[in-house]
Formats: C-alpha cells, structure tokens, sequence
C-alpha cells in the first residue's frame, strides 16, 4: 500500500475544491446568520453516551474509544444534531425560541444512503424552543435558500411525516421490538418484508400499514390518507400539518411531492420530515425533520425541528464554479516601498504572493524609484 492512501471513504478537498468549499462555508454561515441563526462549533469528541443517546442508528456509525483521563467510553460525532440538543438543554429557556447553524466535520464507522463517505463535512440549521408549523416552514425554507446558493435549483421537495407510522404503531398496540422492526422496513420501504411481517405475527391494523407503506405521490394522497386513518385522530393531525405545508409551498416555485411512509433513518425524528431532491442525483441532497424527544435526554423538553447536507459532497459535484482571482507575483526584495505597495493591494483584496526563487517572471516593476504593476 502506497504511504500516501487515505482509508476507503475517507477523502480531502485540495485546489479548486479547497476554495469552492471554502467560498461556500462563508456563504452559507452568512445566510445563517442573516436569518438570526447563532453559530456554533461542537467538539470533535465527547462522552460516547451523550453522542448516541438512545439511537441504535447512530450508535453503529459512532468511533468508540476508551479515554485514558476519565476512564470513561468516548466517541466521536457522527451526526451534529445530538449534540445541539445538549448545547440547547445548558441554556434552556422553556418560552424562548433558540436557532443554531454549525459547519462540522463529521466521521462515521460506515457511508450510508445518504452520506456518501464516511467523513462528510456537515452543515445545518436547528431551531428550538417553537411548536407550530411555522417553525417548520422557517426551516424548510432556509434548506432551499442553501441549496440555492451553491447552485441547486429546481429542487423537488419530499414531505412526510413520521407520527403518522408511530401512531398507527400506537393504535395497534405494537411492542418496541415489533415497532422496531417495522420501522426498518419501512426505512427500507419493502412491501415483501411489510406482507411476510404481518402474515406471521397478528399485528392489529395490519391493511392501515399496507396502505400507509405505499401512500406517496402528489397531494392526492393526503385525501387518501384522510380515508385510511379517519379512527386515529393523532395521525390526521399529522396529515393536517404536511396539508399546511403544502399550502405555503405549492405557489413557490418548488416540485412538491409526499412520502406519508417515511421514517428516516434516525430514530429521533418524531414529526414532519423532509428531503430536497434534484434531476441530477439519485439520492437526498438535504433532509431533516421534527425531533422533539431529544432534549428530554438532557434534563429538558424541548420542541426542536432541523436540516443538514454534506456539503464537501455537494462540493465534490462542483455544483458551484470557482470564482477564481489570479495571484500576483511580486520580487523578493526588502525594499519598504514595494512591502507597503504589497500590504495596500492585499488590503483592497489582491492575491500576492513573493517569488522565493528570485526569477524575472514577476507582476512587480521599479521604475524611477516607484514600485508599480507591471501594465
């Protein structure tokens, strides 16, 4: 193995892609912070059970260590939004509304269907402290406003939400095992595994689950829905919020589609979930959603809806060009004028850098004692 080989889906921005990503960065950080979110940087590493908290999915995509000070188990983050909530439950003001935004690199034991590697960059936006949909909107919205930054238009927009499967589960009286194993078959949306599950276990209200597997499309499917589960007042609710949600964005420009089956991956989510999708790639770009339960793990209750992306991959697809500036070159030379020439231009936003070699090849010209650029 050659020395200079990184470890399968570990990768690096150099040159081009250095500077867009970091182009990028400062353009989305500055969006955030135009919409009143606060920035925040959380460690690298932190205790292992304040990372996974009760997360199965997150828990196998997590680096553990043993921390020689402590003694205790460490891990390092494989998903930010865990540890906004323990950022948020040591400030926690029950009636305020708090926003944060982070540009993270993260680290995961293995890629999945959304990370495309296992050391993505992550970026994303969580608000706090607000139950309405509003809170939602708001979020939804900054997701697009992202995308369209580093070049992604036309985007089509996947809504759904998962207390309408957790309250089917509810109705029916499932255990957490057999909830379990329902919700990865519907993360994995696989009606044979759906059909096999519910022939060999008497799982009451098993043709609401048929059904609710399959209910995506258009907006003609929350009618449907509305028939389906008419006797569980919890899950029309959470039709009546994805009906909201589509009232704001139907006249936005945006390609609206439902998914009333989606469950994510992460087991936190516990309301309206997301996903922005677009012609040119067969995954997510971005997704989020609702995840209330997840301050409860820190001593608080607090309502909180989010959305993340891995922008080193969207980089990667140079979904945005390079503005690229040339680079001066100026003469090695301890004279003070040309250092002062040198030090006004880089202040007006020139790139300048010294030629150590000493060759002629220089943007740099003294003429009668004055240092000017070469015309």
């Amino acid at each position: 193995m050659s020395n200079w080989q990184l470890p399968e889906g570990i990768d690096e921005l150099t040159g081009d892609q250095a500077i867009t990503f970091e182009q990028s960065r400062r353009g989305l950080l500055d969006l955030y912070q135009s919409w009143g979110y606060e920035v925040v940087v959380p460690p690298m590493i932190e205790f292992a059970e304040t990372l996974v908290l009760n997360s199965k999915s997150i828990d196998e995509k997590t680096f553990k260590f043993l921390d020689s000070i402590s003694g205790k188990m460490l891990g390092v983050h494989s998903d930010i939004t865990p540890q906004i909530a323990r950022i948020d439950s040591k400030r926690v003001k029950s009636e305020r509304v708090d926003r944060y935004c982070y540009i993270n690199a993260i680290l995961q034991t293995k890629a999945d269907d959304f990370y495309a590697s296992r050391s993505p960059i992550q970026a994303g936006a969580e608000l706090y402290g607000f139950k309405g949909i509003d809170a939602d909107i708001e979020i939804i919205t900054l997701m697009i406003e992202s995308l369209t930054l580093l070049g992604l238009d036309g985007v089509t927009l996947s809504l759904g939400n998962t207390s309408i499967f957790n309250a089917l589960c509810d109705s029916a009286n499932l255990n957490l095992k057999d909830s379990t194993k329902l919700r990865d078959i519907f993360r994995r949306k696989s009606i044979p595994d759906l059909n096999n599950f519910l022939k060999n276990n008497q799982i009451q209200d098993g043709d609401k689950f048929k059904a609710l597997i399959s209910l995506d499309g258009s907006e003609a499917v929350l009618d449907n829905a509305n028939s389906v589960f008419k006797g569980i007042p919890s899950a029309l609710s959470a039709i009546d919020d994805l009906r909201k949600l589509h009232g704001f964005f139907k006249d936005r420009n945006i390609k609206l589609m439902f998914d009333l089956g989606e469950v994510k991956a992460y087991e936190y989510h516990d309301g309206v979930v997301f996903a922005a999708y677009h012609d040119s790639f067969s995954k997510a770009l971005a997704q989020g959603g609702r995840y209330s339960g997840l301050t409860k793990s820190f001593g608080s209750s607090r309502d909180a809806t989010g959305f993340s992306f891995d922008l080193k991959f969207l980089v990667q697809q140079q979904l945005k060009t390079v503005k690229k500036q040339k680079t001066l070159v100026a003469p090695n030379s301890n004279d003070s004028q040309l250092s002062l020439l040198i030090n006004e231009l880089r202040s007006k936003g020139h790139n300048i850098k010294v030629d150590l070699t000493g060759s002629d090849d220089v943007d740099f010209v003294n003429k009668n004692n004055e240092w000017k650029l070469k015309e």
